[in-house]
């Protein structure tokens, strides 16, 4: 694999955020969903790569350390010239097994070059070197080394999961009550339809499992959608109720009338008895927003509104009224 600085187009010297943003123009250019050339899946998959070690700080590190390859993988820089073969980062081990010491007397056959190798390798990967030993290849497929965590790491390394993404989705309160499917573009350019969930609430985080970032070694990773509730020029929420407050004539107030109140999916009917007095607070039932087991409620709250302009009769009646109090 090339070096995944040049794969990038970036330096060396580059940032997180140079890093991140030539990777998003490469995955936009050749994700398999937007580019149908039968290279593109092959080079989405290239950028992954080299993404995923530049923008981890550790992995890139050991990448400009020359520890790991344009892979990820670990770098041995192999066996130096010479008879006395050392293993460059294992100073510490001679030929013949012995940490710190050289190939002395009694290393026995294959103490030299071969045999310190060898003992090397069983030292670091254990029993499958020694099955080698016996006529076995430690290499070959569905051998597997017996040390501890081996499994476990290669297992870790295999399903490497992809990178999740954060994004956000305004709502109103007519597409939660009727359960509209929402069509939104996420930062990784694919387009997706989202239902909403009963019982939604705002600042709500819903997991989109494998819509995330695509990975070369295992699924792809999630993305963390957060909903948010634009507001409404009617109604405020008040957990799955909503609360609207509704103007009524001086007259109904006294005498009862039948009010049209709105809802989220049509005006209903309403009766409201006489003497309803200004700040009284009536419930229709099932006419909130949608939960999880049922549905809230709308609670209203009658707001009692005096003529526009003076009329000579309520004037007369407020005066005796007063007067009476006052007596």
């Amino acid at each position: 694999m090339r070096d995944p600085y040049d794969i990038l187009g970036v330096s060396r010297s580059a940032s997180e955020a140079e890093i991140k943003s030539a990777y998003r123009k490469l995955a936009k250019k050749w994700h398999p969903d937007q580019n149908k050339d039968p290279k593109a899946a092959a080079r989405f998959a290239e950028a992954n790569t080299a993404y995923e070690i530049l923008s981890d700080a550790d992995k890139r590190g050991q990448f400009d350390r020359g520890e790991i390859d344009a892979d990820g993988k670990p770098r041995f820089a192999g066996f130096g010239a010479g008879g006395n073969r050392r293993y460059e980062g294992f100073e510490g081990f001679d030929f013949g097994g012995r940490p710190g010491a050289g190939p002395g007397p009694g290393a026995g056959p294959g103490a030299g070059a071969g045999g310190g190798a060898e003992d090397i390798f069983s030292q670091l990967f254990g029993e499958a070197f020694r099955q080698a030993g016996r006529g076995g290849n430690p290499f070959q497929q569905g051998a597997r080394p017996r040390g501890p965590g081996a499994a476990g790491a290669g297992a870790k390394a295999r399903s490497s999961k992809g990178a999740d993404i954060n994004a956000s989705l305004t709502v109103t309160l007519e597409d939660i009550a009727s359960g509209a499917r929402k069509r939104i573009l996420l930062p990784n350019d694919r387009e997706v339809e989202v239902n909403l969930p009963k019982g939604v609430t705002d600042g709500q985080v819903i997991r989109l499992r494998g819509l995330g970032m695509e990975s070369a070694f295992g699924e792809a990773g999630d993305v963390l959608l957060k909903l948010n509730i634009a507001p409404h020029e009617r109604f405020t929420i008040e957990g799955g109720d909503l609360r609207l407050r509704l103007p009524v004539a001086l007259e109904d107030a006294v005498l009862g009338t039948t009010l049209r109140v709105p809802t989220l999916t049509g005006a209903v009917e309403m009766k409201i008895p006489p003497m309803s007095s200004s700040g009284r607070t009536f419930r229709l039932r099932g006419k909130g927003l949608p939960g999880k087991k049922e549905k809230g409620d709308i609670l209203v709250t009658l707001e009692v509104r005096l003529p526009e302009t003076a009329d000579e009769d309520l004037t007369a009646y407020a005066r005796k009224r007063r007067a009476a109090r006052a007596a």
